[in-house]
């Protein structure tokens, strides 16, 4: 089994104007395999960090990120993927309340003229207990000309003037159901890494 979610739109909502970035879940004893196909921009370039290895500020370069909520706590698992090899993977309890990041990964990235496929296995210990929602985004390009994409974005009726992406909107999150994908017998694992920031 597998889910595919293709980030279709602006984060306020417009088409995008190109190919959808598309980002695949898998199960895998370890954890979720998340597979991501996307255009290749190029720009901005490269981080000047070591690809394979976290990068602090990753969502200031080109990237592709997904959120993995538990809506009752508001715990939730960022991930960020550059095209480049780096990564970047933050724990958040509460909005925009970072209390772990740097976690290692194994991701692996496929870099072609035009376009890159990426591959990361996340361990289920990252995932906050009772994941049940998820967002996905994409951000590419320089300046004026820089664009944030979102899965679900901010329904247009809903964008106030003036306003600036933020991915941390948890209310327009959506249903993500692990056990499509692991089987409804499934139990997700308890985390050693979770279990630490409530003692």
């Amino acid at each position: 089994p597998k889910m595919e979610f293709r980030i279709e739109h602006t984060w306020d909502g417009l088409p995008v104007s190109h190919e959808p970035v598309s980002i695949g879940l898998r199960p895998d004893n370890a954890g979720l395999l998340m597979e991501v196909r996307a255009p290749f921009f190029n720009d901005p370039p490269a981080p000047p960090g070591e690809p394979g290895k976290p990068f602090g500020g990753l969502w200031d370069y080109e990237v592709v990120e997904a959120f993995f909520l538990s809506d009752r706590t508001e715990q939730y698992l960022e991930v960020e993927l550059c095209p480049h090899g780096q990564y970047l993977l933050l724990l958040l309890s509460g909005r925009r309340r970072a209390w772990k990041e740097q976690l290692p990964l194994e991701f692996e990235v496929t870099r072609m003229k035009t376009k890159w496929e990426g591959k990361a296995l996340l361990p289920w210990s990252y995932f906050p207990p009772c994941t049940d929602k998820f967002n996905a985004f994409a951000i590419h390009g320089s300046g004026e000309e820089r664009k944030y994409e979102a899965l679900y974005p901010v329904p247009p009726h809903q964008v106030q003037e003036g306003q600036e992406p933020d991915f941390h909107r948890l209310e327009f999150f959506k249903n993500l159901n692990l056990k499509a994908l692991t089987g409804e017998d499934w139990k997700q694992p308890e985390s050693d890494i979770w279990e630490s920031l409530t003692k």
